[in-house]
């Protein structure tokens, strides 16, 4: 009753704020700018190559970005502010995610999974994350790093032993990170000593993302320390695995939904042929898998960046102060008219760096770059959609405050922003 009372108490105050109706708590309004609806791709031209704007998609793709966007309105946006501030997913998501078949995206159809383009999973990530960058954090481990891994890497028997598993109701876990192994990755301590037919593991993860909820852990432990990193080899671990210990979940700034978590492994006995791929070639699969996984996290953070402008515009439209609307005021429309430019530039980076992965072209340095400016283009916009809606933008009543904080960790996590701008620089360097 006193929890009743209290909610009763803080919707009367609200109303007494007499704020824009546009305002409705955590809804997200349906405006959006006009490049980030999507288009039927257009009709393949039979007397030259097909031209279309990197906004046009197949119609699958505009399918499954539709799928995503009605389960992120229908199904995220009435528990975003509860998983937040109680630190934790609710399981009719992650339920959901599987139901709607948006967690094996490219998996082969022999596998239960949809069989689309890579580019769907990029903008299914994008839908999500304009909603809750943590959900879309989920889909997009899953999609772009573990299924992916398993379907490049693993043998026949491990596909059909886990891919179908993944798509219908297992998470998976990517568990590269160590305290002393951030950004400097193969600098990794966990141990593999060999004993006959398994290898016994020793040593410990941090940061692991989805690791509260994952079914399955992709553990990337050193075979041969002698080799250095060219002893690194990745092996699939079964969570009921005797010996992995599971810690306390991370207290974070965002994210906060995501379960984050460290790992122990005492002595964990995993047979030979849980190994992924070859001995001595975790580094390489790491190294690929996360150039790929850094377009995942650049449409995570264009979509949390697009949801949070898509909420605040239509505020700035309404409010009145001095007599006027504040979208009438030159000064705010010029910084409006330079986040949305900056916005436009981050969803064609992203988008061009995804068609370059499905067409088999050379894309790390348009991955590093899609990375590095979504990420810092999220800070800049979640910061200025704060100023623009000002004291309502601070509360945690709305959403914007939110998109804030979740937008700190792009520079960071996959890849932190001077490691993107190390990686293209070394590429430029090569071209000329």
């Amino acid at each position: 009753m006193a929890g009743l009372a209290v909610r009763a108490l803080r919707s009367s105050r609200l109303l007494r704020r007499n704020f824009p109706s546009c305002l409705s708590s955590w809804k997200i309004p349906r405006h959006a700018l006009r490049s980030s609806q999507s288009e039927a791709l257009l009709e393949v031209r039979h007397n030259g190559p097909l031209a279309a704007p990197l906004q046009t998609f197949t119609d699958d793709e505009v399918m499954l970005k539709s799928v995503g966007q009605k389960f992120a309105q229908e199904q995220i946006v009435p528990l975003v502010s509860t998983m937040d501030e109680n630190s934790k997913m609710e399981k009719s998501v992650i339920q959901g995610l599987f139901q709607q078949g948006l967690m094996g995206i490219e998996v082969d159809a022999k596998y239960g999974g949809s069989g689309a383009s890579f580019f769907s999973s990029i903008l299914v990530i994008e839908e999500l994350a304009k909603v809750d960058a943590s959900v879309a954090l989920l889909c997009d481990i899953q999609n772009t790093v573990i299924n992916k891994l398993i379907g490049k890497h693993g043998t026949e028997e491990q596909k059909a032993t886990y891919l179908p598993e993944l798509v219908s109701e297992k998470l998976g876990s990517f568990c590269l990170s160590e305290s002393g192994a951030g950004s400097d990755s193969f600098a990794l301590k966990t141990r593999a000593d060999k004993k006959g037919n398994y290898y016994i593991i020793n040593g410990s993860k941090l940061w692991i993302s989805n690791a509260g909820h994952a079914g399955i852990f992709l553990v990337f432990a050193n075979v041969d320390p002698a080799a250095g990193y060219k002893g690194i080899t990745c092996f699939l671990v079964d969570r009921d695995t005797e010996g992995l210990v599971i810690g306390k979940p991370e207290n974070k700034l965002g994210i906060r939904a995501t379960s984050t978590c460290p790992l122990t492994f005492e002595n964990v006995r995993v047979p030979e042929a849980n190994i992924l791929g070859q001995v001595g070639h975790g580094y390489k699969y790491a190294i690929g898998i996360l150039n790929e996984g850094r377009i995942g996290i650049s449409a995570q953070m264009l979509g949390l960046a697009q949801g949070c402008f898509d909420y605040t515009i239509p505020y700035i439209k309404e409010r009145i102060q001095f007599g006027k609307r504040l979208f009438e005021f030159q000064g705010l429309q010029h910084q409006v008219a330079h986040v949305a430019t900056q916005l436009e530039a981050t969803r064609l980076l992203t988008y061009n760096a995804a068609r370059l992965v499905e067409g088999g072209r050379p894309f790390i340095k348009e991955a590093a770059m899609a990375k590095y400016y979504a990420s810092e283009i999220a800070g800049l916009t979640t910061s200025k959609c704060i100023e623009w809606m000002g004291g309502v933008g601070y509360t945690k009543d709305y959403p914007v405050e939110k998109y804030f904080r979740d937008a700190k960790i792009g520079t960071i996590y996959e890849g932190a922003s001077n490691i993107q701008l190390n990686t293209i620089a070394k590429h430029i360097d090569a071209e000329y």
